[in-house]
């Protein structure tokens, strides 16, 4: 099969999007099947062109046996929405042009959050006559309406009349968690065009590993009793709960906060965090994939943390799949829903409610002291981790386009969904 996949995202970037897209991509290509990825030249979060790359009208590469397309488009940084907006429509308008005189595929799939690449995937699938898979990794526009970023209006509207019409006009949605595709079946898109497919890890880049005792002493961590949040710094993700949290631990002078990555919120919480003499608290920016398990291997416990928003109950962090494949304990600090029940059902670790610090300083207390409890989590976690590889989830992905294929795009959602599979 010949799959044209559009992700404004895409390695040597490393937010959850773009290891998705790829890491399945690459089993896919090893499947026998041909894979191409119009993309953009890698900036993100910070807005910034990677080393050895430019924003050209048109540059291709060979990435893993999957053909890369990368295009010129409007490069802003991870912060303010009419930017950020301008960035993601010039995705659409170049990843569209470039669709067209593409080699023909049988099937093309956009990815969100990235909505607009979607509206590109739908609209290159309607040109080139072939079906159109929306892989929805976010409910938006209702996540950004959630942290405030847009107002109630005529614009929210019009742009949730176009969301609804894209997953109306898609052969198949791919949803990544069960919520989202409850949401969308409540807003009467058919339930058989949609299938869930979880996020997950490649287990085989993952794994405990002694502390890099060089990066440790670099960033002031060795000896230290670490919690570690990896990825962006937005405002879906509410971080300013951990500098309260951090606050509320200055007594406990052996613990010390990691934040590793970027987005629009990490300047500002860096500034907060000088403006209230936080010395427990180290700040990382953003670092390559290949290097995310020896920075993982500082973290006594992964602290995963979103916003008190119930848009947010049905988000399942990528970053829960990757501490539990390097066999890390782990803290939840979300509204609870999915995610809160795939830890609490799998043993992995501790959840408490989103935006509290008190509970959330309690439970830091309380893995720090009782190390019988972390030990038997972080054990829980690397047993667990084989069930939710990205190799299943690419095997599931496939069935699902290869369905769309043969026609039975609208039952999808009657066969099974992506579960854990035992390891």
């Amino acid at each position: 099969m010949k799959i044209l996949f559009l992700s404004e995202n895409f390695p040597p970037e490393t937010n959850a999007a773009a290891t998705r897209v790829y890491e399945r991509a690459c089993y896919w290509v090893e499947w026998g099947h041909e894979v191409t990825v119009i993309t953009c030249a890698p900036n993100f979060p910070h807005g910034r062109l990677f080393e050895g790359y430019k924003n050209r009208w048109f540059q291709g590469e060979s990435m893993s046996g999957i053909k890369v397309i990368r295009v010129k488009t409007y490069i802003a940084p991870n912060e303010g929405i009419f930017k950020r907006t301008l960035d993601f429509l010039s995705f659409m308008v170049m990843g569209f042009a470039v669709g067209l005189f593409a080699e023909k595929p049988d099937l093309v799939a956009a990815t969100s959050p990235q909505f607009f690449a979607a509206v590109a995937g739908w609209a290159v699938g309607a040109a080139r006559r072939v079906p159109f898979v929306f892989e929805l990794g976010d409910l938006w526009p209702a996540s950004i309406a959630a942290v405030g970023a847009l107002r109630e209006g005529w614009v929210l509207r019009v742009i949730e009349k176009l969301e609804l019409y894209l997953y109306r006009k898609a052969a198949a949605v791919v949803a990544l968690t069960a919520s989202f595709k409850d949401n969308l079946v409540s807003r009467g898109v058919p339930a058989g065009k949609i299938g869930v497919v979880m996020n997950g890890v490649d287990v085989s880049r993952y794994g405990p590993r002694p502390r890099d005792q060089a990066l440790a002493k670099q960033w002031g961590l060795d000896g230290f009793f670490v919690i570690g949040y990896m990825g962006t710094h937005g405002m879906a993700h509410a971080l300013g709960n951990v500098l309260d949290t951090a606050e509320r631990l200055r007594d406990v002078n052996t613990v010390r906060f990691l934040l590793v990555g970027g987005g629009a919120e990490r300047e500002n919480l860096i500034a907060d965090a000088r403006r209230r003499n936080l010395d427990n608290l180290a700040f990382m920016p953003s670092q390559p994939k290949e290097r995310m398990p020896a920075v993982w291997s500082l973290c006594d416990v992964a602290l995963v943390h979103l916003k008190d928003s119930p848009v947010f109950a049905g988000v399942i962090p990528s970053k829960i799949f990757e501490a539990m494949g390097m066999g890390l304990p782990l803290l939840l600090a979300a509204p609870e829903g999915e995610a809160s029940r795939i830890i609490l059902k799998e043993e992995t670790g501790l959840w408490v409610p989103a935006e509290d610090p008190d509970a959330l300083a309690a439970a830091i207390r309380k893995l720090m002291t009782e190390s019988e409890i972390r030990a038997a989590f972080a054990k829980k976690s690397l047993k667990t981790a084989p069930s939710y590889s990205r190799q299943h989830q690419a095997r599931r992905m496939i069935e699902i386009l290869e369905m769309v294929m043969g026609g039975g795009g609208g039952q999808i959602g009657l066969s099974a969904d992506s579960e854990p599979v035992a390891p």
